[in-house]
């Protein structure tokens, strides 16, 4: 079976096509869909990634009429993203007429979250209502990571302890226990947890409540929050090599963007092994943590008091797949190349053997 992974963000859209042996044969990207799909060859299905199932949605499932109508009244809990995803089953339906098309949902590996870690303490009525709870994002990359990294480090599957750092523009943490997602950073939206690129990770919900109150506009806040927060807000830019560059330069501005950047990325990886009861292995993935070795060196040391360590050389050389334990080190550490593709792919060959 060839399968079209289709994974659209809010600035980018990549393709990628597998064969059946997940060996890729193509890939593609830009604004137009139709296009793209055009250009390569007729797949047998289509993967399309969804970042939001709602509490419906645990598994991947096969796009029908029923389906995509209950995708689209998901829109309201992530609108930014969720309506790109429907454009793209209008636009694959339209290029490629009576190909399966799967939805493979971000949220899904954050379904098993325990009741203590995915619930508000909100009054009932607003979480039954609105469907208030820890959702968690980033799962295909999660999932996808914490399953490379067991074959690489030799990890027991039933028992390993692993924190995943997915660290790019969007950033978030998962703590998983034998493979199931026990914890997370992003709650019910993803701006929560670490400091991004441009999104602020976890404040005081008091903070947007004295800005409405003193007059801020709701549309204000709500794009500063994503937009013009986190890394971008403290530094002038959300880009980590410019950042890491100007602080090794001796930018004062940029070198404390970095402290508080790392402050949270600690503080929240601990509270991960935390939920774990202890580390196994630390697995770093995304743009910044396959491409920034002095992130991972610096997030090793900030971990050391937990059995943390990174071989120096290791770090610094790591392309790809690659084991960057210290000698010594009672927990392993890995760099994961994402690719949530071939998480998308196994998701819908699941699916479709199972209609």
């Amino acid at each position: 079976m060839r399968v079209l992974t289709v994974n659209p963000g809010s600035s980018s859209l990549k393709l990628s096509l597998l064969d059946a042996d997940d060996t890729v044969m193509e890939t593609g990207s830009g604004d137009r869909l139709g296009d793209a799909v055009a250009r390569m060859p007729a797949p047998d299905a289509v993967g399309l990634r969804f970042v939001h199932g709602g509490r419906d949605f645990a598994h991947p499932v096969v796009i029908d009429d029923e389906v995509a109508k209950r995708l689209h009244a998901l829109i309201d809990l992530a609108p930014l993203h969720q309506p790109l995803s429907l454009y793209g089953l209008g636009e694959i339906g339209r290029a490629l007429p009576g190909v399966p098309v799967v939805a493979c949902f971000d949220t899904a590996f954050h379904t098993t979250l325990p009741e203590a870690a995915a619930t508000y303490a909100v009054p009932v009525e607003w979480r039954e209502r609105f469907g208030l709870r820890r959702y968690g994002f980033h799962g295909l990359s999660h999932a996808y990571a914490v399953r490379r990294a067991g074959e690489l480090l030799g990890l027991d599957p039933r028992t390993a302890r692993v924190v995943v750092c997915h660290l790019g523009s969007g950033a978030s943490l998962a703590a998983v226990r034998s493979g199931r997602s026990v914890d997370t950073t992003m709650g019910f939206t993803p701006i929560d947890g670490l400091v991004m690129a441009t999104r602020a990770g976890s404040l005081d919900p008091g903070i947007p409540l004295w800005l409405l109150k003193h007059g801020v506009p709701e549309g204000e806040i709500s794009d500063a929050l994503d937009h013009r927060s986190g890394l971008r807000a403290l530094a002038g830019t959300g880009d980590m090599r410019q950042i890491q560059d100007a602080a090794n330069g001796g930018d004062d501005l940029a070198a404390s963007a970095l402290d508080v950047y790392h402050h949270r990325l600690r503080a929240c990886a601990a509270a991960m092994v935390a939920a774990l009861g202890g580390l196994d292995a630390l697995v770093f993935t995304g743009g910044v943590g396959e491409h920034a070795p002095q992130v991972r060196r610096r997030a090793a040391d900030d971990l050391a008091f937990l059995g943390v360590a990174v071989d120096p050389g290791k770090n610094d050389a790591a392309r790809g797949d690659a084991d960057i334990t210290a000698s010594g080190s009672r927990v392993r550490t890995a760099v994961i190349t994402a690719r949530e593709d071939l998480e998308i792919a196994a998701g819908v060959r699941t699916a479709l053997a199972g209609r």
